[in-house]
């Protein structure tokens, strides 16, 4: 039988968006525009709710972009909701929900590897320690130290947010 533990309830992970989209801002606030780049699902999910503190708390022009990839097919095109003019040369911040293997994450980075941008940064709201790329979260809300064995899981349901441990 699996046992679900709650490490984190939807107070908290409204405040480590919020801690997060502040520490973004610090890292951009000389800047005029932002794009914030979510993979698709949650890390889209999670990049939305970013943007809305972000232009609640700056006077940055935040665009918001979906990237698209394929997690069960990984070496498929990744796409993105933006053309890639839209985001060549400015700051970008790419968006994942958790930063489990970095599997996801990389393919992500691969694509933007392709156009120059003036920063590349990534985001994540749970970082966990078992990585199978050399990748980093520049932002996270909480970091975790599990077994390979254990997952974990964001859920983003009607403004009741929470990422267990299974």
């Amino acid at each position: 039988m699996t046992t679900t533990n709650i490490i984190l309830n939807n107070t908290q992970i409204e405040q480590k968006i919020r801690r997060i989209a502040y520490q973004i801002y610090e890292s951009n606030s000389a800047e005029k525009e932002l794009i914030i780049a979510g993979i698709v699902g949650n890390g889209f999910v999670l990049a939305t709710k970013i943007v809305d503190v972000l232009k609640e708390i700056s006077t940055l022009n935040v665009t918001i972009c979906k990237v698209l990839i394929n997690k069960k097919k990984p070496l498929s095109a990744v796409t993105t909701s933006l053309n890639v003019e839209d985001y060549k040369n400015k700051p970008l911040v790419l968006v994942d929900d958790v930063l489990n293997s970095g599997t996801t994450l990389i393919y992500g980075i691969k694509h933007f590897l392709d156009v120059p941008l003036k920063r590349f940064k990534t985001a994540v709201l749970v970082n966990r320690n078992h990585k199978k790329y050399p990748v980093k979260a520049d932002f996270k809300g909480i970091s975790l130290s599990t077994s390979i064995k254990e997952h974990v899981h964001v859920e983003f349901k009607d403004n009741n947010a929470k990422a267990y441990l299974v």
